[in-house]
């Protein structure tokens, strides 16, 4: 319960600093290829990564420092950046795909580095 209070009081402080923004939802269909963009106030942004969450289970850890998969996710996942915005690349759509997938990031103000929510 302490851990939670605390991620929650650091995303309060965190959202006068920066926001991300993604899309409500997106579809495609099995074996085809689908881009998640997440994108970036104005400011300096670090590290994008990438989560997928399903019903009852934690966030799991897909992509991290823009591009770098987790130990044991699949290379059919691909992080990239590009100008304002981060991506995740799936392609080969499986059914466990279907899922909640959450961008985060660190956004400096100049003087500090913050940890930016989903």
């Amino acid at each position: 319960k302490c851990k939670l209070t605390l991620m929650l009081t650091i995303l309060l402080c965190v959202s006068s600093q920066g926001t991300l923004t993604q899309p409500a939802s997106e579809s495609s269909s099995l074996g085809q290829t689908v881009k998640l963009s997440c994108s970036r106030s104005s400011g300096s942004w670090y590290k994008f990564s990438w989560y997928q969450q399903k019903p009852e289970q934690a966030p799991r850890l897909l992509i991290y420092e823009d591009s770098t998969r987790a130990s044991g996710v699949p290379d059919r996942f691909t992080g990239s950046y590009s100008g304002s915005n981060a991506y995740l690349t799936i392609s080969n759509l499986q059914p466990e795909d279907e899922a909640d997938y959450y961008c985060a990031a660190w956004y400096s103000t100049g003087s500090a580095l913050h940890g930016a929510s989903f």
